[in-house]
C-alpha cells in the first residue's frame, strides 16, 4: 500500500495563498501548457510518474515538489532523480501531465522535503481505524464512529488545488461513484462518502458547503464535505499514509482514498489516482455487506 509521492510536516498549521472564491480550476477551452525547469527527485519502477522538485511556474504555481504524470511512460526513459530537467506542463479542464522532458545537467543530491520518511507505521486491511473527529460543512462536529453499521469511503482534498488530476479528479470520481450507487437497485443503502479537507486555515464550512455543490449539486445524499484540525490529522494521516506539506504558498499532497466496513475496519485503500468510479463503487458494495454488531 505504500506509494510515496510527497511528505509532510503535520505540525504545520496551513495556510498561505488563497483564491478570493473557493472553485475547482475551470475547464480550459484548449490545453494549457507551462515551460518549467526542476530536479527529479524520485522516478517509480512503472514510470507513470515522476516526482520533481520544480521552480516557479509563473501565471500558475508556486515552486514547490510535485508528482506530475506522463502519458508515455518511455518519456521517463534513462532519466534519473538528481537530473536537472526541463519538461512541459499540459493542463486540460479535468487532466494533467509532462511531455518534452530534457536534460539540462546533474544536480549535486536529492533531498526530500520535510518529513520526507513516515514515522508511524501505515494499518492494513482489516485494521480497525481509530475514530477521529471532523467538522462537516455544516458545522457540526462528525466522526468515522457516526456512521457505524455502514461503509465509509473517504477520500482528501483542498479546495484550492491547481492540479485537476489532484482533488477535482477525487471529488469527480467520488461524483461518479455515487450516481453508480444510487442508480443501482440491488446496491445495498448503508454507505457514506467522505471527502476531508487537510486546509483547516482556509477550507471552512461555508467555504466547504459552495465547492461541495459544484460535484454533487443541491443533493447531498449519502456524501458529506469536512475539514480536519491539525491535531486529528497527526493523528490519520500516518495511519493510511496520507503525506502533505506546506510549500510555495500552498499545499504539496498525495492521494489517498479508504473505504471502511460497517465495523470500522479498513476494507480497501486506493493510492494514486489511477482507480475509476466503479472500482470505488464495487468496493463500497462488497463493505457494505460486512455486518456490524
Amino acid at each position: 500500500m505504500k506509494t510515496l509521492i510527497l511528505l509532510c510536516g503535520l505540525s504545520l498549521a496551513v495556510a498561505g495563498c488563497k483564491p478570493a472564491v473557493s472553485t475547482p480550476p475551470a475547464a480550459a477551452a484548449t490545453n494549457q501548457t507551462y515551460s518549467v525547469r526542476g530536479v527529479i527527485q524520485q522516478i517509480p519502477p512503472d514510470h507513470r510518474h515522476a516526482t520533481i522538485k520544480h521552480e516557479k511556474i509563473p501565471g500558475y504555481m508556486a515552486a514547490m515538489t510535485m508528482d506530475f504524470s506522463v502519458r508515455d511512460t518511455n518519456a521517463l526513459a534513462g532519466f534519473a532523480p538528481g537530473n536537472e530537467i526541463t519538461f512541459t506542463l499540459v493542463v486540460s479542464g479535468d487532466d494533467d501531465w509532462i511531455e518534452n522532458l530534457q536534460r539540462t545537467g546533474k544536480s549535486a543530491a536529492v533531498s526530500g522535503p520535510p518529513g520526507w520518511h513516515a514515522v508511524e507505521p501505515e494499518l492494513s486491511v482489516g485494521d480497525p481505524l481509530p475514530d477521529y473527529e471532523f467538522t462537516g460543512e455544516n458545522g457540526r462536529p462528525v466522526k468515522f464512529s457516526d456512521f457505524h453499521g455502514r461503509a465509509v469511503a473517504f477520500t482528501f482534498f483542498f479546495t484550492s488545488c491547481p492540479l485537476p488530476e489532484y482533488c477535482p479528479r477525487m471529488n469527480r470520481n467520488f461524483a461518479e461513484a455515487r450516481n453508480v450507487l444510487l442508480a443501482d437497485s440491488n446496491a445495498p443503502a448503508n454507505w457514506q462518502l467522505l471527502s476531508i479537507s487537510f486546509d483547516s486555515a482556509f477550507d471552512q464550512p461555508l467555504i466547504l458547503a459552495s465547492y461541495a455543490g459544484i460535484y454533487r449539486g443541491t443533493n447531498a445524499d449519502r456524501w458529506l464535505f469536512a475539514v480536519a484540525s491539525t491535531n486529528t490529522l497527526a493523528g490519520l494521516a500516518p495511519k493510511v499514509d496520507l503525506n502533505f506539506w506546506r510549500e510555495g504558498g500552498s499545499i504539496s499532497h498525495n492521494l489517498r482514498t479508504v473505504v471502511l466496513d460497517g465495523n470500522g475496519k479498513i476494507f480497501r485503500q486506493f493510492d494514486g489516482n489511477d482507480w475509476t468510479p466503479e472500482q470505488l463503487a464495487d468496493a463500497i458494495r462488497a463493505a457494505a455487506k460486512t455486518n456490524a454488531p
